[in-house]
């Protein structure tokens, strides 16, 4: 399951990372502390959303594994 969740975390936090570095220069605030804060806002909250993707992922996978 920590393998799942780290491969969702990649991507669920360059997604939220993103999200928030556009939403920030929409807002015209160019200084690159805010930028920064921005991305790491984003990775920050994408550690508990790749969390629990993973372990209802992992929880559907295992559940689900009926022999061919």
């Amino acid at each position: 399951m920590l393998r799942l969740s780290a491969v969702l975390y990649i991507l669920v936090a360059t997604v939220l990372g993103g999200g928030a570095v556009t939403a920030v220069l929409s807002m015209r605030m160019m200084e690159a502390w805010q930028i920064a804060g921005a991305f790491a806002a984003g990775c920050v909250v994408a550690l508990p959303i790749a969390a629990v993707l993973g372990r209802k992922m992992y929880n559907a996978m295992k559940s689900s594994s009926t022999p061919a």
